[in-house]
């Protein structure tokens, strides 16, 4: 599938930049470079940072052409949709980021232990709400338990919404190349032949992608799972088992959908 946007490759003095952790270069600034390793497409960079506006970052992405340490090309490449070929690998995070998401993580925790959910609002601050009904609203739910997999379907069917089901990474991928892209995508942690980390980790660095809604299940509140998600872009955690209204309802919050009478 082709898509139109900047690509976005570090210099030689961007890539020094980020090795050396220069402190002259602000620690946005080096959040971005480390986003961008080699190459990446815009919506990467937004898709991974969604906490800020697109127009902020569309400013801090030109000042880093300004001083030299990326350069950009206008253009529309064809992408590859297999994810299973997509690279999910990431280099160490800058210190500053280690402590936001360790304060993140606990407060996810805390939150999940108490209602067994948790939406990451600083994600969802900047992003449109989605003005299209529940009835042509596709959600994606991939579950490998039948039972838990049964549930959410109905669940999610009886609040409106169209569902489309997968139980192993396979049949996800199966169901992107040959239904496209959902509205939000229900991933659980475990799965038979691959890891919803690993999924998550991938969608965020693939540019058609990057921007799509994600909310992981967990059948259990590791400070490790929790941390590791929300490191990756997760815009939400439920943990199983969940109550009748739970997981329709945090959908409705991440896609920022408004209620129907």
């Amino acid at each position: 599938m082709v898509k139109e946007g900047k690509i976005y490759r570090l210099t030689e003095e961007g890539r020094k930049a980020w090795e050396s952790q220069d402190v002259a270069i602000p620690a946005e600034y080096r959040r971005i470079l480390w986003l961008i390793e080699t190459e990446a497409h815009v919506d990467v960079v937004r898709g991974c940072l969604r906490e800020y506006p697109d127009e902020l970052l569309d400013e801090w992405l030109g000042e880093l052409e300004e001083l030299d340490l990326l350069r950009s090309k206008q253009t529309a490449v064809e992408y590859d949709l297999n994810l299973s070929v997509a690279d999910a690998k990431t280099r160490p995070l800058a210190e500053e980021d280690t402590v936001r998401l360790d304060q993140q993580s606990i407060e996810a925790g805390g939150k999940l232990s108490r209602t067994g959910v948790y939406i990451a609002e600083d994600r969802l601050k900047n992003r449109a709400g989605v003005e299209k009904p529940p009835a042509e609203t596709v959600v994606l739910v991939v579950e490998d338990d039948p039972d838990q997999l049964a549930l959410a379907d109905l669940r999610v069917t009886m609040a409106g919404y169209v569902v489309r089901i997968a139980d192993t990474v396979n049949a996800l991928l199966h169901s992107l190349l040959e239904h496209g892209t959902p509205d939000l995508l229900v991933l659980d942690v475990m799965l038979p032949d691959g890891d919803g980390f690993d999924i998550l980790a991938k969608m965020r660095r693939h540019p058609m992608y990057a921007m799509l809604p994600i909310v992981m299940l967990t059948a259990k509140n590791d400070p490790d799972d929790i941390r590791r998600g929300l490191g990756l872009g997760a815009d939400g955690y439920v943990t199983k088992p969940y109550s009748k209204n739970v997981l329709a309802g945090t959908i409705r919050r991440v896609l920022k959908q408004r209620e129907t009478s």
